[in-house]
């Protein structure tokens, strides 16, 4: 056994990779560019090594500089995570010449898979069914949509070496196949370094539905059962779980075999996924193979109770899996949030800045894989997933209601988050009765995420913790002023006003006016941002946080903007005008701090709605702006090349 690797990643899966090895006794040495110089995975690691400034390709990517720390720090072994070099075959190419052993996939398996058209070529001859469509590599726009309308819309526009949603495209007709073959192919050759594209037959109501296979070097490969990843947006997985609610047994059972066959005809080794989309009738179709372990993996480990990574480093180290398929069962269901700094209701675009407070939830089959800490910073430079929230239970319906409690307890400020679009979308019907698609996020949010609406005896709850909350903060300022405490108040909700009377019994604070009466009983005190409350017996909780001259409650992905003020400042706030918001028509805005790829458009020029003005590249994705209006450019106020700032002005309209 290794006695010293070193994690080639950063963040979450860093941590989680030094979590194992520690406990197999193995020590570990984390690399760091200067932008993650204090991050949790350099305070975790026994050793760290500086590879380089923060942008990818000058750090994490840098392979010499990465063999070069494994030669220094005398680690044996690498473990690469996902992303960054994990699916490159000239990284272990590399780490085997200079004698490191590479904890992941030989590099031949790893090219062919990695090689989405070559995957599919090696799967077909292996007997797994695949999607139709155009496996060889399309060279222009033009064949792009002769192809694809020969094929039939809609299709997938895919790159070659892609993966995360990176370099594809769904179009419905020619024209945007054309447009849409020429952003793919930019997004992949920024991100893989390889523009070959090919197109396939996009299955409509799709499910998204992967095995995890292991394979040792010794002929042995055994699956562990299946992960549903259905809920996504733009691509990029949200919301996992294991097992599926939608396989039966049969169809498990046929999907483990052809994934087994798949990788024994790849030569095989490691931890690696084979992904299948799913139709409405459980007929299946090979997507691709992931050769590294998935940011999902939690949720297997949780139903089947293995350690992946602690596998994955015994198969490196030539030890063969003592395992038989029938040992490897499914118990109970497990289900992972992707935590993001993102804002959802900005069109989920990444946030950045320094979290400053960051209090993560605990409980019974609770797990949470976390790349971050309070004060941490989160940079532009790479992926905006701080943590995933995974939640197990006796079945999906526990582990549900323990994901739910567990996102309404997490409790972070500083950087714009999506907990409450997480626990927004679990909380939908469709959620619960297992009735998932790949277009889920679209058909439940067709307008974006705007926030939740609470139930109205959760809504009433809200209120009554609001004035519980202020009767305590009122009776900690009156004895500072030696004053007695007011009881009556006035309860501000939007246009709503309603008279309350609120006091003090014992424990128990009383609320009356508002209904007939409430009684809360709650240990919060000020400057908590979490408030867990009896509301007439029922057990509830917030996230409460001062707004103004009031209190925003949030919880399941709703806010509530609750005032509780004496009367005669309710009666001045009812006669205080609005103010007016500031005109943004004018001008086009950066959506979010990224890189200007380019400008289409010129001062004086004339535009049309929906006409392509700008190309902003964010955490690795190109966004194209485009107008909302027609109008007429009088001024381009930034250049291709520029580093923008959130909200930065890039065009003025006349």
């Amino acid at each position: 056994m290794f006695t010293k690797i070193l994690i080639a990643n950063r963040g979450e899966i860093a941590v989680r990779v030094m979590r194992t090895a520690k406990r197999m006794g193995i020590k570990t040495v984390a690399i760091y560019s200067d932008a993650d110089a204090d991050a949790l995975h350099v305070r975790e690691a026994d050793e760290a090594v500086r590879i380089g400034p923060p942008p990818s390709a000058e750090s994490y990517l840098k392979i010499d500089a990465i063999v070069a720390a494994c030669q220094t720090t005398g680690a044996e072994a690498v473990h690469p995570g996902y992303g960054f070099l994990s699916e490159n075959p000239d990284f272990p190419t590399a780490l085997e010449k200079a004698g490191i052993v590479f904890i992941g996939p030989p590099p031949a398996a790893m090219e062919s898979m990695g090689d989405k058209i070559a995957a599919k070529k090696i799967a077909e001859a292996a007997g797994v069914s695949i999607v139709p469509g155009h496996t060889d590599a399309v060279p222009d726009a033009d064949t792009a949509a002769t192809i694809a309308k020969k094929i039939g819309y809609p299709v997938m526009i895919k790159a070659a070496a892609g993966g995360g949603g990176k370099g594809l495209r769904i179009p419905g007709d020619d024209a945007s196949a054309r447009e849409g073959f020429i952003r793919a192919q930019s997004e992949a050759r920024s991100a893989f370094g390889d523009d070959r594209l090919f197109i396939e037959k996009y299955i409509e109501e799709p499910r998204h539905i992967e095995i995890q296979i292991l394979a040792d070097a010794h002929g042995n490969v055994f699956h562990f059962g299946e992960r549903e990843c259905s809920i996504q947006r733009r691509h990029q997985k949200v919301i996992e779980e294991a097992p599926s609610p939608f396989l039966d047994d049969k169809t498990r059972a046929t999907m483990g075999a052809q994934a087994v066959a798949l990788a024994k005809a790849a030569g095989y080794r490691s931890a690696g996924t084979v992904e299948f989309i799913v139709d409405a009738k459980r007929k299946f179709y090979f997507l691709e193979m992931n050769t590294r372990l998935q940011v999902e993996h939690p949720v297997t480990e949780m139903v089947t109770g293995y350690d992946l990574v602690e596998l994955m480093i015994r198969i490196a180290a030539g030890e063969k899996l003592m395992l038989a398929q029938k040992d490897i069962k499914l118990t109970g269901s497990a289900i992972e949030a992707r935590l993001y700094a993102e804002d959802p209701r900005r069109n989920f675009l990444p946030s950045i800045g320094r979290i400053s407070r960051y209090r993560p939830p605990q409980g019974d089959g609770i797990r949470i894989d976390s790349g971050v800490f309070e004060g941490a910073e989160i940079p532009l430079y790479y992926d905006p997933m701080m943590a995933k929230l995974v939640a197990h239970g006796a079945d999906r319906a526990e582990a549900t209601k323990r994901l739910a409690d567990a996102l309404d307890a997490f409790v972070i400020r500083g950087p714009s988050h999506n907990l409450g679009f997480l626990a927004a979308t679990i909380a939908r019907p469709r959620f619960r009765e297992g009735r998932l698609s790949t277009d889920f996020i679209a058909q439940e949010f067709p307008d974006g995420f705007t926030g939740a609406i609470l139930p109205p005896d959760q809504g009433g709850q809200a209120i009554a913790v609001a004035a519980a909350v202020q009767r305590i903060v009122a009776e900690r300022d009156a004895r500072i002023a030696g004053a007695p405490v007011p009881e009556r108040w006035v309860i501000v909700q939007g246009d709503s006003r309603y008279p309350a009377t609120i006091v003090r019994r014992n424990e128990t604070i009383t609320i009356t006016g508002y209904t007939a009466r409430q009684d809360v009983m709650t240990e919060w005190q000020p400057g908590d941002l979490l408030i867990r409350a009896h509301v007439d017996g029922i057990a509830t909780l917030f996230q409460i946080e001062p707004r103004g001259i009031g209190w925003l409650l949030s919880r399941s992905g709703a806010e509530l903007d609750i005032k509780v003020l004496p009367p005669a400042a309710a009666a001045a706030l009812a006669g205080m005008p609005e103010k007016p918001k500031p005109d943004l028509s004018r001008h086009l805005l950066s959506p979010m701090p990224g890189l200007l790829v380019s400008i289409a458009v010129a001062a004086g020029q004339e535009v049309k709605t929906g006409e392509a003005l700008a190309v902003v590249e964010a955490m690795k994705m190109e966004n194209i702006l485009r107008a909302e209006r027609d109008g007429t450019v009088a001024k381009v106020c930034a250049k291709a090349g520029d580093s923008l700032a959130v909200d930065q002005i890039i065009l003025e309209f006349a």
